[in-house]
């Protein structure tokens, strides 16, 4: 059962660098959860309109002062399969200005169950030439979210779900209802796990469908699209749809690509920070046998920077004989253009045909300078080559790529992609033992479609 519940907000504003490939030192995320939830019905009339559905965002009236930011900022949510998607009552939202008055970014927190394992989730807003908003992968609509949507002055007109995964699906429908005269687009092949429910069930009702390339969007002149609609790599296909904003020479993606920030996102409270730097269960468990202090952890910069780092290497599989140790481990990942490893062996590496037909169609098409993703750092200072370098494990499964670059120059974009995706083995266990565990329970596929031909 998913109800959200909101009350009035304050008005914040933050605004942030992009993040450039080009300057290391710059401070400031991919796997997907599937989940399914019981209807909820509210038997009470309340002001603003409430669907009996999954996803319901319960809205009441604030009877405080707009300045109660913890107020605002609560949200009832307790879904998710198998694991459910906190912080479970309490939602802070920060905005940046990515791109001066044309595009926000909108960041909250995002917990991995009851775990200390946290994230952050963004909701990214184009002002169009029309004077109305483009908004991608809506977060929860806490009254602190809503109000920083208003004060930009101008209607939500479009709400697009780029992707199938759960975690930015479930806000569409809460999102929606609070600006009902939106239209909501989402991605082709929808489907959930562990039963595959109907949009309707989480609270979506008359969406349109993205196609590939299509030229009829009411926002083609403004931004394009091109569509990864990959086969059945398990139980389900991997959805994700690309989009190109000419203006602002924007790549947004969802899950694709993610730079992994050296510092943590400011959405992320300290309190899970710190409860990640404790030396838990997990730590004991991935020590291999070494002594595992049981120290208190006090407030300061380093816990706060070692709760970041280890909850970096749980969310991407990584580093699991480091996590009394991170530091080597995130360094090796951090503050580049990547293709998350859970993403890259669980997906992407099972149909890489697929992925490279639309990774080759963004970099030839589309003249971007940045990216944004919907995890991590954004706004991202990276362009075509920066893109393809990420995408570089790609020519070890399909051979010498085809492309009309200069040789020398897409010779050292696949040197540097393979350089920067190359993770140590010992940090890639837990991922390849994951692999080979959904793989013997009919998870993922076992075969790899256009492996290299043998010479």
């Amino acid at each position: 059962m998913v109800a959200g519940i909101t009350i009035s907000s304050p008005k914040s504003t933050i605004l942030q660098n992009p993040i450039s490939l080009k300057e290391p030192n710059s401070s400031f995320p991919g796997g997907s959860l599937k989940g399914f939830s019981l209807p909820f019905k509210h038997r009470n009339k309340i002001r603003d309109n409430v669907s009996l559905v999954v996803a319901a965002a319960i809205s009441t009236p604030s009877k405080t002062s707009t300045t109660s930011t913890s107020r605002g900022r609560f949200y009832f949510n307790f879904t998710g399969f198998p694991f459910p998607l906190g912080p479970f009552l309490n939602r802070s939202t920060i905005r940046t200005e990515a791109v001066k008055g044309s595009i926000w970014l909108f960041e909250q927190e995002q917990a991995l169950g009851f775990s200390s394992v946290s994230t952050n989730i963004r909701m990214t807003v184009i002002k169009l030439k029309s004077g109305g908003l483009w908004v991608h992968a809506p977060i929860a609509p806490t009254n602190e979210c809503i109000q920083l949507v208003k004060e930009l002055e101008a209607p939500v007109e479009y709400i697009v779900l780029p992707t199938f995964a759960y975690e930015h699906k479930i806000f569409v429908g809460p999102f929606s209802r609070k600006f009902p005269r939106a239209q909501i687009w989402v991605a082709p092949r929808q489907w959930s796990w562990p039963l595959n429910l109907p949009l309707e069930f989480f609270g979506i009702f008359r969406a349109k469908t993205l196609t590939d390339e299509d030229l009829s969007t009411p926002w083609a002149d403004e931004i394009e699209q091109k569509v990864l609609s990959s086969p059945e790599v398990g139980i389900g296909p991997y959805v994700e749809v690309a989009f190109y904003h000419k203006r602002s020479r924007t790549l947004l993606v969802t899950d694709a690509v993610i730079f992994v920030p050296r510092q943590p996102p400011k959405c992320i409270g300290k309190e899970s920070l710190l409860a990640s730097a404790k030396n838990g269960l997990a730590v004991k468990l991935l020590s291999k046998g070494k002594e595992v202090p049981q120290e208190p952890v006090v407030d300061n910069q380093m816990n706060r920077q070692k709760g970041w780092e280890r909850m970096v290497l749980q969310i991407l599989f990584l580093g699991p004989s480091n996590l009394l140790e991170p530091n080597a481990s995130f360094a090796q990942m951090s503050q580049k253009l990547i293709v998350s490893p859970i993403v890259k062996t669980l997906v992407f590496s099972k149909v890489p045909e697929k992925v490279r037909d639309w990774i080759d169609r963004i970099a030839r098409d589309w003249r971007f300078k940045r990216i944004i993703p919907a995890h991590f750092a954004a706004p991202i200072n990276a362009g075509r080559s920066d893109f393809l370098a990420a995408f570089a494990f790609l020519d070890d499964l399909l051979g010498e790529r085809e492309f009309t670059w200069p040789s020398l120059s897409l010779l050292f974009t696949s040197l540097m992609g393979k350089a920067a995706s190359y993770f140590p083995p010992d940090d890639m266990k837990t991922l390849s033992s994951l692999d080979q565990f959904l793989v013997s329970v009919g998870a993922v596929k076992k075969t790899v479609s256009g492996r290299k031909r043998a010479a």
